[in-house]
């Protein structure tokens, strides 16, 4: 019986903690809790604190905020770190833990909880289980053979909102996350659909796997697709570690720490190898590194002060364009860019107005919140509680509640505390202020200059970064510790002895730089994505765009697609 192509790959020793396992890296720390305050009011006692304390514009609606959202009174919580790389957080997140317990577990074992994701950037998120086991997330042709490439969806623009217009003229670089009858999307993870952006960075992936996967066809001739899915795979894999260790985390922690926790250091022989800084005091994992919940459940939860209660998406005007703004999660009347739903115009990101491209001008790109103890006032009304959504009264609509709450049921210890384990003077908090160590985090990069995080944090997410990577025996610090992506030959088009390889492209598109403003990173950061997935960049292809009559828009298009 034929069972369709399969693909093995090399893995490590499937230990408990590979599998999936939390892990402390301070557990002879005492947790802290609120004194005072027992168990069944701590929900109550954070929901006042989240409400009163940690909204960014307290008192006002999302309603007033949209108003406003281009006034110069924002100005001062803006950050230096494009927007982009809020939602690529959000996806590296995703990538590495998916823990499903209930946060009204009173009190949590991290030592007895399953993390259903990898603690690998092996973009686990993305492939899944791989073709043979989750077909549904690829591509086969007509007979049922597998193409080698991810499943992506037409783009259907929609209609103007609230008019009877349609579109045609619709750039074929435009794309959707495959769907079900349900609008619920096909992919490794779901909750890459939760809002538009973080699902425009995965459909990204998707077709930079696919390019990728074109350019092998060319680079291996006579090789079996599953060679050549293997290869882009590989490549993929590689350049994401790489982005997310020498773009991502250079952002967000302190120069110095980052430096320390991983070093490419010459040895006695002559080799070149990676040597972890924070391994005997930090992140100490003896044989299979695990997924700390000092990291998981407080210092990487950074990213949810970052983030913006509306964004501009597009020059497409209307029905978006340059200062209209759209809610990341609530609607009140007008389009959000909460995720679960198709892609149309409106939900269209211009790269450019998202990171530094080298056609981004202006206001653009779009600044990341700075890292402080506010959040935006969307984040106090979000609808998970399913009785009520959008209620702040309910912990599960109020996103900073939930964090407190969940570091304390955790048994998290005291920022402060973790701040004196590493020889560093705490920073004050104030009277009523929480001692969890998220919120401990918070506080610490709120009172830098650079908006980057403090020394707590970068230390915490810069050594678990650092030793995912070097506990990975598939990463290329470990496979090949001298890659970088200007050597890739599928990334620059060249063999290793500098001759050119033909992949039927453009030779002005070769390498796929970054246009990457961090110093010494080589160009290769998260726009390199962008630019492989070839998704609208900048207002160009949005111009192109004509409208309709909607009745007309189907027919216009084949029209258009057949000259």
């Amino acid at each position: 019986m034929d069972h369709g192509s399969k693909n093995f790959e090399v893995t490590a020793p499937r230990s408990r903690s590979y599998q999936g396992g939390f892990g402390r890296l301070f557990p002879d720390l005492a947790p802290w809790s609120p004194p005072g305050v027992p168990e069944h009011k701590l929900e109550e006692h954070f929901l006042r604190f989240a409400s009163e304390a940690m909204v960014e514009f307290p008192g006002q609606s999302i309603a007033d905020l949209l108003k406003a959202a281009d006034a110069d009174a924002v100005e001062p919580f803006d950050s230096d770190i494009p927007s982009g790389y809020v939602y690529f957080g959000q996806f590296v997140d995703h990538d590495m833990t998916l823990d499903v317990t209930p946060l009204s577990s009173a009190e949590v074992d991290p030592n007895r909880l399953h993390n259903f994701r990898t603690p690998r950037l092996d973009l686990d998120c993305l492939y899944g289980q791989g073709p043979a086991a989750q077909p549904h997330l690829y591509a086969h042709d007509a007979l049922g053979a597998f193409t080698g490439k991810f499943l992506v969806a037409p783009f259907n623009p929609g209609t103007f909102e609230g008019a009877p217009n349609g579109f045609a003229n619709v750039p074929d670089t435009f794309h959707d996350l495959p769907r079900n009858s349900e609008n619920r999307a096909l992919i490794g993870d779901p909750r890459n659909d939760e809002n538009i952006i973080v699902a425009h960075i995965h459909l990204a992936f998707l077709l930079a796997h696919n390019r990728l996967f074109d350019r092998a066809t060319r680079a291996m001739p006579g090789a079996t697709v599953n060679e050549r899915f293997e290869a882009a795979r590989k490549t993929l894999r590689w350049l994401y570690q790489w982005i997310v260790w020498s773009d991502f985390v250079r952002r967000v922690t302190d120069s110095v720490v980052h430096a320390t926790a991983l070093e490419e250091k010459a040895q006695p022989d002559g080799r070149m190898l990676w040597e972890m800084g924070y391994r005997d005091d930090v992140y100490d994992w003896k044989q299979d590194p695990f997924m700390p919940v000092e990291f998981s459940v407080a210092a990487y939860r950074f990213g949810h002060s970052m983030v913006r209660n509306a964004y501009q998406t597009n020059s497409r005007k209307p029905p978006a364009g340059f200062n209209v703004f759209f809610p990341i999660f609530d609607d009140h009347g007008r389009s959000s860019l909460k995720g679960g739903v198709p892609f149309d115009l409106v939900r269209v990101p211009q790269w450019d107005w998202f990171l530094k491209m080298t056609t981004s001008r202006g206001p653009f790109p779009q600044r990341a919140r700075r890292i402080d103890t506010r959040l935006a006032n969307a984040l106090l009304h979000l609808h998970e509680d399913p009785s009520n959504p959008g209620d702040p009264k309910k912990l599960l609509n109020v996103l900073a509640a939930r964090n407190l709450v969940r570091g304390v049921r955790m048994k998290l210890p005291a920022g402060e505390d973790v701040a004196r384990l590493f020889g560093l003077t705490p920073v004050p908090l104030a009277e009523g202020e929480p001692k969890t160590l998220w919120y401990y985090v918070l506080k610490e990069a709120e009172t830098r200059a650079d908006g980057k995080l403090g020394p707590v944090g970068s230390i915490i997410v810069a050594a678990t970064f650092a030793g995912i990577l070097k506990g990975d025996p598939l990463s290329w610090l470990n496979q090949q510790p001298t890659w970088r992506p200007h050597r890739d030959p599928l990334l620059t088009g060249k063999k290793e002895d500098g001759t050119p390889i033909d992949f039927g492209e453009d030779p002005a598109e070769l390498p796929i730089d970054a246009d990457n403003d961090v110093e010494g990173n080589n160009e290769w950061g998260l726009p390199a994505i962008i630019r492989l997935s070839r998704l609208p960049i900048d207002g160009t292809p949005f111009g192109k765009i004509v409208v309709v009559p909607a009745a007309q828009a189907g027919a216009a298009a084949a029209v258009a697609a057949a000259g």
